[in-house]
């Protein structure tokens, strides 16, 4: 993929199928989890710094805002991290959650 490009559009011109199943799929998990959408993507955000996955963040972060959550929560979403990740995960993602939020 070049430097730069938007993986969904990539995804979604080069295997338009894959992309709307998968998209269908999480759905489904989304709605049978129990969460109500603030809480979902404040767990997702979470998961997503613990593990590296620095787009998410910010895209979950836009999202998260979107469905009532505060500042202070999706920062506080990163920073729950530091019990299972330790600096690297804060250290990485705080930056992108804080400045997803204020632009979305």
């Amino acid at each position: 993929m070049p430097q730069g490009a938007n993986p969904f559009e990539v995804w979604g011109k080069e295997s338009p199928d894959t992309m709307g199943a998968f998209f269908e799929y999480a759905g489904k998990i989304q709605q049978h989890c129990g969460l109500d959408e603030k809480t979902f993507q404040l767990c997702y955000i979470a998961i997503q710094a613990h593990r590296g996955g620095l787009g998410s963040v910010g895209g979950h972060a836009a999202f998260a805002k979107k469905a009532g959550a505060t500042k202070q929560e999706v920062l506080g979403a990163v920073l729950v991290t530091l019990m299972t990740s330790g600096i690297n995960g804060v250290s990485d993602a705080l930056a992108i959650a804080a400045n997803a939020y204020d632009a979305a």
